[in-house]
This record gives C-alpha cells, structure tokens and sequence, in this order.
C-alpha cells in the first residue's frame, strides 16, 4: 500500500516512498481471511517504509473486531489502527485508512495483491 492523496495534510499530493507492505492470508474474494489469520497470527507481518528512516517491522493484530499494526507487542502507543480492515477488499486500486503513530487517518492505496510463496 502506497500513502494516496491526503487533502489538508503535507501529503495532499500522495507519497510513493511512504506505505505498508502487509502479509496476511485473504479470502479468494479478497477479504482477510480472519479463520487462517487465527491459525498464523505469527506469518501475519506489516513492514511501514518512508523516505529517510529504516523500514519498521512489526505484525498484523487484533482486539476484538480492531485490527491494527503492532510493531512492539510489549506496549500500545505504537499501535496503528486500521479502519475498518476487516471489510476492505484488497485488490489494485482500493483504499485503506491507517491511523499513524499520532492518531492522524492516512488514506492508503493497494497497489499489488500477490501470493505469498
């Protein structure tokens, strides 16, 4: 996922060189497949890149109907929720909101849906 236009924000433009890349199991219809998801929460990987820092790594979780990114599974103020992530479909072209570090709803592109090996 590719930081999308972000009108009122310093990314009112976009940002190719920001975004997520997430590993998680879905559904043939491209939802998260929540069943395979319990059975592999460790598979379940998100890496956040941006221009000027090293890659954060980090994993896929989950609090009741929340999903989030959790990139230190000792404390919560690093957590970046995701809207809605259980019912977005990812395939090419689709939009994902993220909550960053501050709070703020990002608005996010999918722009590659491919097969983990």
């Amino acid at each position: 996922m590719r930081l999308a236009r972000n009108p009122g924000t310093e990314f009112a433009g976009g940002d190719d060189h920001r975004g997520y890349t997430l590993t998680a199991p879905l559904t043939a219809d491209g939802l998260l497949d929540e069943v395979t998801y319990a059975r592999q929460k460790a598979d379940c990987t998100v890496r956040r890149f941006q221009p000027d820092q090293e890659p954060v790594m980090g994993h896929l979780a989950r609090r009741g109907k929340v999903w989030f990114f959790d990139y230190d599974p000792e404390g919560s103020a690093d957590d970046e929720p995701v809207h809605r992530l259980g019912e977005h479909r990812f395939s090419v072209g689709e939009y994902v909101t993220v909550s960053d570090e501050d709070g703020r709803p990002l608005t996010y592109k999918v722009v590659e849906v491919q097969a983990a090996i």
